[in-house]
């Protein structure tokens, strides 16, 4: 045998024992590391799951044109599940059994997570920046979970703490959705009121569905409350705020979470003075920040259309994950990948979010959110990153 021909044969083994190890993996090749984004096209939080996902393919696509990671191309398989739980079991189960997908990244819903968790970890998947708030993206502990953001609880605990110490705020209230993010609001409010020696004067639960809010607006209106811990999104923030207002209720401060950190909210008529707690810079296309006026008028010029805050969410997840594989090397495996996002730490994103770090025990990279105020129709930043 000759050399060349010996050259060869060993070349073409080594290959194939490259080829067999990463058959073994998920999700991975010699060329190209798959995940899946189940999310919502065609449902109530469309708007969220196309602008991610959007905006998941744009970062991925970076990364491509600048020469793939460790050898690799990132390629996402996104999936619908119109924000409904069974249909989301549907759109998981065929991204991990039929797609075999490496890891989800930025899927969307609280229900919709928590209900794929089981199935998921028990193939190996790990799930990666949800588009949620809930403290079960991140506990309890599961060595698959990263979630790189304040809770729900945590920013509203945040918030009140803000306004108690530094506005002397003395009656505490909560109006929320009578859903599982609704509770954390409720929990978040509970546990801070607690903290600072007071206790929570009144509640008013609604329906999602829900359209006149004249009710539970009086109630805690006749209870005195001077701050109002909002467990709400989009219509049922702005109704219940604007109801209060009209009816001359002037002397009460409303308090959002992230939820309803959403650029309808702000746009829409009589929502100045309504506060939220934030996680990023809203995408302005005439931001002070350049790195978001330049993601802004980059992803016009992709997608036709402005982004969303859906957007930044995703493109701050893919990032993330971009850095969890950079970290893992080029034995790309489950076990490297999850202590190559254990080796984040510090890690800013383009849109001013807070340093997100991991570790072997660390699964919520950040717990820091910042308080935003609609002035003129627009989100104005008025604090720095608050704990509690």
């Amino acid at each position: 045998m000759t050399r060349t021909t010996m050259g060869v044969v060993f070349a073409v083994a080594a290959l194939a024992a490259a080829s067999g190890a990463w058959a073994q993996q998920r999700g991975v090749t010699a060329t190209e590391v798959t995940f899946g984004m189940p999310t919502d096209l065609s449902g109530v939080a469309a708007t969220y799951g196309v602008s991610s996902s959007n905006a998941v393919k744009m970062r991925f696509d970076e990364a491509n044109e600048a020469g793939g990671i460790n050898g690799r191309k990132v390629k996402v398989i996104v999936e619908d599940q119109g924000y409904q739980v069974p249909k989301a079991v549907q759109a998981c189960n065929k991204l991990i059994n039929r797609d075999k997908v490496f890891a989800f990244v930025g899927p969307l819903g609280t229900p919709m997570n928590n209900a794929c968790f089981k199935d998921q970890f028990a193939a190996g998947v790990p799930n990666l920046f949800p588009l949620s708030a809930a403290r079960s993206m991140y506990e309890p502990y599961e060595k698959l979970k990263f979630y790189g953001a304040a809770s729900y609880t945590d920013q509203i605990r945040a918030g009140i703490e803000y306004f108690v110490k530094t506005k002397g705020k003395k009656a505490v209230c909560v109006m929320y959705q009578d859903t599982d993010f609704g509770k954390e609001i409720v929990e978040g409010a509970e546990l801070q009121t607690k903290k600072l020696g007071m206790k929570v004067v009144a509640m008013a639960a609604h329906k999602p569905t829900d359209q006149d809010f004249t009710a539970p607006i009086t109630k805690l209106r006749e209870a005195g409350c001077d701050l109002i811990a909002m467990g709400t999104i989009v219509r049922d923030t702005i109704v219940p705020y604007t109801t209060a207002r009209k009816a001359g209720w002037n002397d009460v401060t409303f308090l959002g979470s992230a939820a309803a950190y959403d650029a309808v909210v702000g746009a829409a008529p009589g929502m100045d003075g309504f506060y939220t707690m934030g996680l990023t810079e809203m995408p302005y296309a005439d931001s002070d920040v350049a790195s978001v006026k330049k993601f802004v008028a980059d992803y016009k010029k992709r997608f036709n259309v402005d982004p969303n805050i859906g957007a930044v969410y995703g493109y701050v997840a893919a990032d993330l994950a971009i850095e969890g594989l950079k970290n893992a090397g080029k034995d790309l495996t489950t076990d490297s990948f999850v202590k190559g996002m254990e080796a984040i730490k510090n890690h800013k994103d383009i849109f001013n979010g807070p340093a997100v770090t991991f570790g072997p025990n660390i699964r919520q990279g950040a717990n820091s959110s910042f308080l935003a105020e609609v002035k003129g129709g627009r989100w104005v930043r008025v604090t720095e990153n608050l704990g509690f």
